[in-house]
Order: C-alpha cells, then structure tokens, then sequence
C-alpha cells in the first residue's frame, strides 16, 4: 500500500510557495494525509541595529503565509499544522521533514536558471533537493517564470 500520512510544504507566502500549498494540500486530501505547513524565520542576514524589527517582519509575513496554508487545508478537509522555525532555511526545511515524519515534501519555484537561480529563493529549493533524504516535489518550474510575449 502506498501513500503519504505526513506532507510538509514550506511557505514563504510568495506565488510560487502558495503554488506548492494547493499542492501539498490537494496530495493530502488524496492520501488522507497531515499537511505541515513550515516557515522559517532566516537566520542568515548580516545583523543590524534593526535585527529584532527584521525578525518581527519576518514572523508576521510567515504568520500570513501559515494562515493561507490553513485556510487551504481547512476548505479541503486537510489537517494543518503549522510550524515557524528559525535559522538557514535549506537546513531548517531538511531537518523539520525528518523531525516530523515527512513522506514528501513540496516545494515552489521560481523557475529561473544560470545565475538568477542562485539570486533567488529558488536556490532554497535546489539545496533541500541536493540535501534530504525525504522525496520533494517540486512544483513550478519555467512557466512560472515565462514572461507575457504581449507585455515586451
């Protein structure tokens, strides 16, 4: 018998993690699955004298993002448990799907290649990929990035 029982979508708010929600949250309705919702609090920016409103910035967008996760999973029938961790966001991510017993994890991305990858939050996703030992989905992908011809 195959399935998921527990399914862990970091969320940072953005489109493309809003993307990996609806996702992780339609896989769990499917499989009857837990969804933990995971935002992380990055540790990695230089401190400065205004660390502690940086912090309560981050906090709050990842409170927002949470509460879109749970709502998601509240209008499919999903259990939605929420988590904010804080350090490198690839590690907490890695370490939060062993913690929790993650079948899967589902990740967005922005799609970008070449240097722009390494630019973005995108390269979060490539390093859990080259990380974990849970499978990830990634969800996504170039069109995400694709540009309206029209709009050039």
């Amino acid at each position: 018998m195959g399935g998921y029982e527990r399914i862990l979508v970091p969320t940072d708010g953005s489109d493309p993690s809003e993307t990996a929600v609806e996702h992780a949250v339609d896989i769990a309705a499917r499989y009857d699955a837990t969804v933990d919702a995971l935002f992380v609090v990055d540790r990695t920016y230089p401190a400065t004298s205004h660390w502690d409103m940086v912090v309560e910035d981050q906090e709050e967008t990842g409170e927002e993002a949470l509460d879109r996760a749970a709502n998601a999973g509240a209008a499919a029938g999903v259990t939605v448990e929420r988590h904010i961790r804080r350090g490198k966001p690839h590690e907490e991510i890695v370490d939060a799907a062993a913690d929790y017993g993650s079948d899967l994890t589902v990740m967005g991305t922005h799609g970008r290649t070449g240097l722009d990858r390494f630019a973005s939050t995108g390269s979060v996703t490539e390093r859990v990929v080259r990380i974990t030992a849970v499978p990830t989905l990634v969800v996504g992908g170039a069109q995400s990035a694709t540009a309206d011809p029209a709009s050039e």
